[in-house]
């Protein structure tokens, strides 16, 4: 051993011998085009900024985003002058497209994750017409927990009744042990005093062909607990994962469903 403490060494990289974590992957830009024959020629395109990396897979627009934002895009009667709360929102490209086109109120919510909601609140006050941003709100919230602070972004827009018309949501139900927590948000969030036929829009892939079995079961509960549930839309696109496993035809094609209660106006 040597006689002189200097000889020992002491910096970091010496003491913890693993290499250092590489950095985080820059975020991207994903593009969404208008298609043709839109109620109006205001906006063409959406820029979505994703975040470089994230366990909760925060980085891809997914096809069943793309889906959706279409078809709440030719739509427009399901959300102009109501009020729109969007699930798991990731870049927020739905919610972003009913702000746009005259949602009197638009709540855009992921998980409280830092990294999620400023990504996402840069994505709304980037694409959202400066007259509508005031009445675009951005907050984190875990599925199940208490909606309250939902209701009073809500009511800064002066809605009235706490509830919302239309609550969206994109490529959710593959989180199987989520359901009851999806189902429980939705049930204390839609409108129930409205005559606007309120509604649940759910858009999906299943991007585990042997799981979507387990996918299917969120309408089953959902019918267990009262919704009406009724398919709208198939729609095929690119598989996004090509090499992934399971029949391709499956991965490929994004379905839409709609929920209502029997107990609120439809």
């Amino acid at each position: 051993m040597s006689d002189s403490e200097d000889d020992i060494p002491l910096a970091l990289d010496s003491v913890f011998t693993e290499p250092p974590r590489p950095p985080s992957p820059e975020p991207t830009i994903a593009t969404y085009l208008r298609e043709k024959g839109a109620v109006d020629d205001k906006w063409s395109s959406i820029d979505i900024r994703l975040v470089g990396s994230h366990p909760l897979w925060g980085h891809y627009l997914w096809n069943a985003s793309r889906a959706f934002a279409s078809y709440l895009d030719a739509n427009p009667q399901l959300y102009v002058g109501k009020s729109v709360l969007e699930l798991g929102a990731g870049g927020g490209l739905p919610g972003i497209v009913t702000a746009k086109n005259g949602a009197s109120s638009v709540v855009l919510t992921d998980y409280p994750d830092a990294s999620l909601i400023d990504n996402l609140q840069f994505n709304v006050t980037k694409n959202v017409p400066d007259d509508r941003l005031s009445h675009t709100h951005v907050e984190g919230y875990i599925w199940g927990h208490p909606i309250e602070p939902l209701f009073a972004l809500q009511k800064k827009d002066g809605t009235g009744a706490s509830g919302f018309d239309l609550i969206i949501m994109s490529d959710l139900i593959f989180n199987h042990s989520q359901h009851d927590a999806l189902l429980n948000t939705c049930e204390k969030a839609l409108r129930a005093d409205s005559t606007a036929k309120p509604c649940l829009l759910v858009f999906y892939s299943h991007h585990r062909p042997h799981l979507a079995h387990r996918d299917m079961e969120f309408f089953e509960k959902a019918k267990q607990r009262g919704w009406i549930c009724e398919e709208i839309l198939t729609e095929k696109f690119p598989p996004m994962f090509p090499e992934d496993s399971g029949a391709e035809e499956v991965r490929a094609t994004v379905h839409g469903w709609r929920l209502v209660r029997p107990d609120k106006p439809s």
